[in-house]
């Protein structure tokens, strides 16, 4: 009779934990639009055996187009604003992330537009001061080929009232940095010819910048820690 009490007690334990619903761990969660798919678009090949190139394949939901190009001046793909990102390091290899006062809870490395006839690495140095006050950073490497990805369609509206434009998104060169200068040169005011962006920073490691992107600017964060990663550290630690 014991038994057969135990094992009542047993089964109706096991049910009780089966109808108990499993709590899922805390994200940070960006509440913004999912992103449409992007997709792969290579508009110029040149022939770059020491960087990797896309993966072939079934089309993953969210891609990145990439332009191939060895020339820092040459024309991005036609329809998209020329932009240039920022990869900044510190000693301890880790990458200056800053989040965006306009869309609170999403971080992002620094980026900005390349004026009319600007040179993409002068573009560079001075969005940087101009976002984070830095004026202390080397130039370490340069994704050779622009990185392109679309706006959202609610980000493309405002963006091309605000510029008075119809770009469909933007494409990027990207640039590594070494930090050089003290942490005290940071400010987020910029040198104050621009408004400010952002509201906060920290140094991260490539996994948590990625973690912390919004969705549609992953795709081409995935592929820059990728060119850069000799300079960051193992591969196994993104």
């Amino acid at each position: 009779m014991l038994a057969t009490s135990a094992m009542v007690v047993s089964l109706s334990r096991v049910a009780s934990l089966i109808n108990t619903p499993t709590p899922f761990p805390r994200h940070h969660h960006l509440h913004l639009p999912t992103t449409p798919s992007l997709a792969f678009r290579p508009w110029r090949t040149n022939k770059i055996t020491d960087l990797p190139l896309p993966r072939q394949g079934k089309p993953s939901k969210h891609q990145v187009s990439f332009s191939f190009s060895s020339s820092s001046m040459e024309s991005p793909p036609e329809g998209y604003r020329k932009n240039v990102g920022l990869c900044v390091t510190n000693p301890s290899n880790k990458i200056f992330s800053a989040s965006r006062l306009d869309v609170p809870g999403a971080w992002q490395m620094p980026q900005g537009g390349i004026d009319e006839g600007e040179d993409p690495k002068s573009a560079a140095l001075r969005e940087l001061k101009e976002e984070t006050g830095i004026t202390s950073a080397q130039v370490v490497a340069e994704v050779p080929y622009w990185l392109t990805y679309d706006f959202p369609p609610h980000v493309r509206e405002k963006l091309n009232k605000e510029w008075g434009s119809n770009w469909k998104g933007q494409a990027q060169k990207w640039f590594l940095l070494r930090f050089t200068g003290n942490e005290e040169e940071v400010n987020l005011l910029g040198d104050g010819t621009e408004r400010a962006e952002f509201a906060d920073w920290s140094w991260m490691t490539p996994q948590e910048v990625l973690e912390r992107a919004v969705s549609f600017k992953k795709p081409v964060y995935e592929e820059v820690l990728k060119v850069f990663a000799p300079y960051l550290g193992s591969p196994s630690e993104m």
